[in-house]
């Protein structure tokens, strides 16, 4: 691991607050002393709970955390739009990431122990809306681009003080690194690089889109080491790999986002793994024709048979079997993104119109179980499970 000679951008608390009330955001007492009791959301005890980050009806953004009834139990302010949140069981403790081109990440404690800590990627560098914990929880690992070199890096991070702390990085083994998954041992990274070069000078402008060479590295944890990569074809270099999951096998499955002709229906799913060849799946044209080229959030379910894949642009939920890795259903839903596991078969649906919603690859169609007026769920839905006393 390369430790880094900049030091990270840390925001003090006062800061935090003082660019949120710039913003009209105010940051109620209750999100951090809602859990002094040491109850965790005691009202929702024996519910499935789930964390996103949100647009708020006053244009400021929060993230928050509801129950699969849909009552929203927990929210604090983010200083801007979110992304991903990445949730760590063992500490009780939430990371939401910035949605790229802004470059923050907060560190939330449920417990209410300690308060929201709020800080950057070093100078020179930005995150890219995700990260993981390690299995200990103690550091996390995060997506970065080092853009005056046009190469991705994974950010390490010590979370064991009262302030994140930067230590070290290790490269990406690619461009535009984006999602990323921890093996179940906690000894691999799984990373996708989109294969995009952006600038922050440039806000969201794709730079490379005729030399993009996405693909997925496998890292060692304990030593950023190279394991592996599998890329795809000549003919699919436009195809940026952007959000990932494992199946019940441990295998990878990988949404697209393609950067080529717009009147073009590439596959945009992909299976890997780290010793199985990237294959892209086929859709039904009918099917592909409506994507709009662009797979937001992929999830399995609990039993690890079936892989949800979001198509906000399109307004559609694909249902995979891992088995047959081949398209079983889909469901319509509006702008829908966020998708995480609910129970063994189905899957809970978040989407920028406040609507939460259940579904699964055996039903007849997405039920809207709770909308909120002036809400918009950003793109990630991140499980936390059943949470009790203890």
């Amino acid at each position: 691991m390369r430790l880094t000679a900049t030091n990270p951008i840390a925001l003090s608390r006062r800061q935090f607050l003082t660019g949120l009330a710039a913003s009209g955001v105010a940051l109620s007492a209750s999100s951090s002393l809602a859990f002094a009791n040491g109850l965790p959301f005691a009202e929702a005890e024996g519910l499935q709970l789930f964390a996103s980050a949100m647009r708020m009806p006053t244009g400021g953004y929060a993230l928050a955390v509801f129950s699969e009834d849909g009552e929203i139990l927990y929210q604090t302010p983010l200083p801007d739009r979110g992304h991903s949140i990445a949730f760590d069981r063992n500490s009780m403790r939430l990371l939401s990431f910035a949605r790229r081109p802004e470059n923050f990440a907060v560190l939330v404690d449920l417990t209410g122990a300690q308060e929201p800590a709020v800080f950057t990627s070093p100078e020179g560098r930005h995150f890219y809306g995700h990260g993981v914990f390690s299995k200990d929880g103690h550091l996390a690992f995060a997506p970065e681009n080092d853009f005056e070199h046009v190469r991705g890096v994974i950010g390490v991070y010590d979370l064991s003080g009262a302030q994140p702390a930067r230590i070290g990085e290790f490269d990406s083994f690619g461009v535009g690194p984006h999602d990323l998954l921890l093996s179940p041992d906690g000894t691999q990274l799984v990373v996708a690089n989109g294969g995009i070069e952006t600038h922050p000078d440039k806000g969201r402008e794709k730079l490379n889109l005729d030399s993009m060479k996405p693909n997925v590295s496998f890292i060692n944890t304990a030593n950023g080491d190279f394991l592996g990569m599998q890329t795809l074809g000549s003919d699919l270099h436009q195809l940026s790999l952007r959000h990932m999951s494992f199946d019940g096998n441990g295998d990878v499955w990988v949404g697209g986002q393609f950067q080529g002709a717009k009147d073009a229906t590439p596959p945009l799913m992909v299976h890997l793994g780290l010793d199985k060849e990237a294959t892209a799946l086929e859709l039904p044209l009918e099917i592909t024709q409506g994507l709009q080229n662009y797979v937001g959030s992929v999830e399995m379910n609990r039993s690890g048979d079936v892989i949800a894949a979001s198509c906000p642009r399109g307004g559609k939920i694909l249902y995979w079997d891992v088995a047959k890795r081949s398209l079983i259903g889909f469901h319509q839903v509006a702008d829908g993104c966020g998708v995480a596991p609910l129970d063994e078969d189905s899957f809970a649906i978040t989407d920028g119109n406040g609507a939460i919603s259940f579904g699964g690859s055996g039903e007849d169609m997405a039920q809207i179980i709770s909308q909120s007026a002036g809400i918009s769920w950003d793109n990630h839905l991140t499980p936390l499970g059943i949470l009790r006393e203890g």
